[in-house]
């Protein structure tokens, strides 16, 4: 049977956690380690680094200590963690950082190391599983059972974690979960929830304002780009090592298993600023934050507790106003204003700040000095990069400059440091945001491609073999950013130049070494490891069964038309009605000059076929519950009109590379001298 519309939008989205082996065999393997020591530029730098912060402040340790029921039991603890053995949690080696590792960010895998189990935050009425998973999840005692709030990226993390909770607290297992609530639309938060709806099939769900169309938006348009670029922000290919991955800035990193999601009973209207829910006999007051960390959050405070959970808008580090993955840059002043407004509205009467990642505070005098910090940290950010951009700074000068102006306090302050976010890329999302990528250089208004640029710059530097003399000078002068920079201008035109694919892994690695911003390093290093040994599986699928189930028709077939070749497509105009029976929705899709677009109309237009399908059923053959043949066949389905619709949109459909290229790869069917990678 031909593949009908639908089916093809289906057969668009891969399902499972990690990509497909594609390693190239052709190339060098390098050390089970996966990295070379640091050179002794990148030690004096990592040493003059030292020197600027203050290891005498242990304050969040003492927090994250704080509480501790039960460490994690085998089970639980491999989720993620058994093989960062190599970091001793012991405050007393935050400051002992290896050569290999910047020193601040050595400090907060340290930290992140010490979190390690099942914490009471409010004597038992709060507690928290810290330390499984990217997030963490919290457990708030109701009038007749738990509510759970972020229940963390997998299915299996969500189940441990649960069952851990239960078997350490007496009361825990004798009573259900009543609610289940997502603080905002990022998977780490709402990926475990069907752990929770199998154990307790009545629990109540909610959400944040619009967080399922959120989680659509985000996670599927640009999915496929955005799995590639997670890959390496996140050094899902790195070995754990001093020399790889050390932490991912909020926790040490990501549980392996399916990221699943519960479509909430309510969802968060906000039709006031502060919306008032009574969840079981516990009143609760959630505050929109939409537009701040994710297009979709709140915070939320309870009274009868005096606590405040944070959501995302608060850690201990600062954020990523633009993510290196690639996400819709968010707004700073926005976030230091909600921030400023939790701390007005609820700041004098909160007594216990919790969120979901780091360790909680206690106490209202430290709340508010921590709450002050986090708002002007992004404020400063804000504020000081339009006043340099208003002065004539531009998007590539703000990078460094943004460090010069840099209050001490800040700079002091362990819990504003740039581990997931860097002040550096957060500064340019200021200026993207507001005046967009060109600088007004009308150098930079139209360059060359990348290839004929590079192509162009090597030939004005005397050809490759000059560049990389200059450049293995500048390397032993520890100059490895300008190294950078020139020798990708070389393997872009010779793909293929051993030597100057090994003196750029070489830089590449020493950067990472020097990065504070975890981010950075995993991403300095996943590009010396894809210049030496090509790409390796482990690209994370955040398009799982349960979000694709929760995209709208309208969703669908917005990325069936990211997935068109408009040069083939310009041949074959259709128009097509998309008929859903059960919610009476009707599609009218066109292909014309290329471009397939959609809309909803209130009945079917005259076009070239109408298929009908219903909604339930399309969610059905997404979740591979059952087929388009057996909707066929079972007359659940039909498709009247012209056949050959059909097989003009499939002609013009074209399937996503999983593991485009992002440093240069070698041109295959030419080797690369193996020993230069060692």
């Amino acid at each position: 049977m031909k593949k009908t519309a639908l089916a093809l939008i289906i057969a668009a989205f891969s399902i499972s956690a990690f990509s497909a082996d594609h390693n190239h065999a052709h190339l060098s393997k390098i050390g089970d380690n996966g990295g070379k020591n640091a050179t002794n530029a990148t030690i004096e730098y990592n040493n003059e680094f030292a020197k600027t912060l203050n290891f005498k402040d242990v304050r969040a340790f003492e927090n994250n200590n704080r509480g501790l029921i039960a460490e994690f039991d085998q089970a639980t603890g491999d989720i993620i963690r058994n093989s960062f053995n190599f970091i001793n949690a012991d405050v007393a080696n935050a400051d002992n950082a290896p050569d290999s590792v910047n020193p601040s960010l050595w400090r907060q895998a340290v930290l992140n190391q010490a979190a390690t189990g099942l914490y009471e935050v409010v004597p038992g009425k709060v507690y928290q599983v810290r330390g499984a998973d990217l997030a963490s999840i919290s457990f708030i005692r109701s009038d007749n059972g738990w509510i759970v709030y972020d229940v963390l990226l997998t299915k299996e993390a969500a189940a441990q974690s649960l069952k851990f909770f239960q078997e350490n607290v007496p009361e825990a297992g004798k009573l259900p979960i009543v609610a289940m609530i997502y603080s905002h639309s990022h998977a780490d938060h709402f990926g475990g929830s069907r752990a929770i709806k199998d154990a307790f099939p009545n629990v109540k769900v909610y959400g944040s304002k619009n967080i399922t169309k959120e989680i659509v938006d985000e996670n599927v348009l640009a999915g496929n780009a955005m799995s590639r670029r997670a890959a390496y922000q996140y050094g899902a290919t790195l070995n754990r090592h001093e020399h790889g991955i050390v932490d991912a800035a909020l926790s040490k990193g990501l549980s392996k298993g399916e990221i699943t999601y519960v479509q909430p009973d309510y969802e968060l209207n906000h039709k006031e600023e502060i919306e008032t829910l009574v969840l079981d006999g516990l009143e609760m007051k959630f505050m929109d934050a939409s537009g701040t960390e994710a297009e979709s959050e709140m915070v939320t405070y309870i009274p009868s507790l005096n606590a405040l959970w944070a959501g995302e808008l608060t850690y201990q580090g600062m954020h990523n106003v633009y993510t290196l993955r690639g996400a819709k840059v968010r707004d700073s002043l926005k976030w230091s204003k909600k921030i400023n407004e939790m701390l007005v509205t609820w700041g004098a009467k909160t007594e216990v700040l919790f969120a979901s990642h780091s360790a909680p505070i206690w106490g209202t005098e430290e709340i508010g000095a921590y709450l002050k910090m986090q708002r002007d940290a992004y404020g400063f950010t804000h504020n000081q990069t339009l006043r340099l951009a208003n002065n004539g700074y531009v998007m590539q000068d703000l990078g460094d400059k943004i460090y010069e102006v840099m209050p001490t306090s800040i700079q002091q302050s362990w819990h504003t440091n740039g581990y997931h976010g860097s002040y550096s890329h957060n500064s340019r999302a200021v200026y993207n945001m507001y005046l967009g990528y060109f600088d007004m250089n009308p150098a930079n208004l139209n360059p060359l491609p990348i290839k004929a640029e590079s192509a162009k710059f090597v030939e004005y530097m005397g050809g490759s073999k000059l560049v990389l003399e200059k450049a293995h000078a500048d390397y032993a002068k520890g100059e490895y950013r300008f190294v950078a920079t020139a020798l990708n201008k070389v393997i872009q035109v010779e793909p293929n130049n051993a030597a100057a694919r090994k003196l750029l892994a070489d830089s590449y690695e020493q950067l990472g070494y020097q990065a504070e911003s975890a981010g950075w390093r995993n991403t300095y290093l996943t590009g010396a490891q894809e210049l030496r040994v090509g790409t390796l599986p482990g690209n994370p699928k955040t398009a799982s069964a349960d979000v694709l189930a929760e995209m709208t028709i309208e969703n669908l077939l917005d990325f069936m038309a990211v997935r068109v070749d408009s040069v083939k497509a310009q041949h074959t105009p259709f128009t097509l009605n998309v008929v859903l029976p059960d919610t009476k929705e009707v599609f009218f899709v066109e292909m014309s000059n290329g471009n397939l677009s959609n809309i909803k109309v209130d009945k079917t237009l005259v076009a070239d076929a109408t298929l009908y399908i219903n909604r339930s059923d399309v969610t059905k053959t997404i979740l591979k519950q059952t087929t388009l043949k057996a909707l066929f066949s079972s007359k659940k389905a039909g498709l009247e009109g012209q056949q050959d619709v059909l097989n003009k949109l499939l002609s013009a459909l074209v399937e996503f590379d999983e593991i485009f290229e992002i440093v240069p790869r070698p041109e295959k069917g030419q080797e690369v001298d193996a020993q230069l990678y060692h």
